[in-house]
């Protein structure tokens, strides 16, 4: 299977598990929010390095 193929569903699974904070805890998704707001922007880009980083592992190890 090549990666574009998987490209959309990893997408969409992405929305799936992005989409459980809010509907299982609208208030405690409302004050993640509003703690994120109060982050430096430094703050902010390692949490999405991080992230990226996880994620990429995550990928490589489970990919072979």
């Amino acid at each position: 299977m090549a990666f574009w193929d998987l490209l959309l569903p990893a997408c969409a699974l992405v929305l799936v598990i992005e989409g459980l904070l809010p509907f299982l805890s609208p208030a405690g998704w409302r004050r993640l929010f509003e703690q994120a707001t109060r982050l430096s922007d430094g703050q902010i880009r390692f949490l999405g390095l991080s992230s990226m980083l996880v994620g990429l592992a995550l990928l490589l190890l489970f990919w072979n």
